[in-house]
């Protein structure tokens, strides 16, 4: 390697690291986390509802249990609406809305229930919806058919 060639790796290296250290300062101010629990919540339960890190919000899996009781309702598109109803609440509680939401994962013990899912799912949104997953799981807590968790971005 040539002097001038070791001297401007040397430099380039020394950038690369100097910028890292105000990167990574700036990123540790950004990561601030802010944890949102809907007043619902059983607080024995370990999990948050959701996390606001900088301008995106991290959503636990969350079921279709009617608010009221707690159990899962036998309709099955009552229990997309209920899931997707709580989901709705958590965004709002962190400053956003169903269009704020990037990426779901849906799990499903009966992957027969796809259309039947779908048809309540798009009704909850615009013109796009967020990238996703339908996956095909073991039961569910409760009984539930269905397990949702997303990301949604400010």
């Amino acid at each position: 390697m040539s002097k001038n060639f070791r001297l401007v790796l040397a430099g380039l290296l020394i950038g690369l690291c100097i910028g890292g250290a105000v990167t990574s300062s700036q990123g540790r101010q950004a990561l601030k986390r802010r944890y949102i629990n809907l007043p619902s919540k059983n607080p024995a339960l370990p999990f948050t509802d959701a996390v606001l890190v900088g301008d995106t919000l991290y959503l636990s899996g969350r079921l279709g249990t009617d608010p009221k009781t707690n159990q899962i309702p036998a309709d099955v598109d009552q229990e997309v609406r209920y899931l997707l109803d709580s989901f709705k609440e958590t965004l709002s509680a962190g400053g956003m809305t169903m269009d704020n939401l990037v990426t779901v994962t849906i799990y499903c013990p009966d992957l027969t229930l796809y259309d039947k899912f779908n048809a309540v799912y798009r009704s909850y949104f615009g013109k796009d919806c967020p990238a996703r997953a339908f996956i095909g799981s073991g039961p569910l807590l409760r009984g539930a058919r269905f397990e949702m968790q997303a990301i949604a971005v400010r």
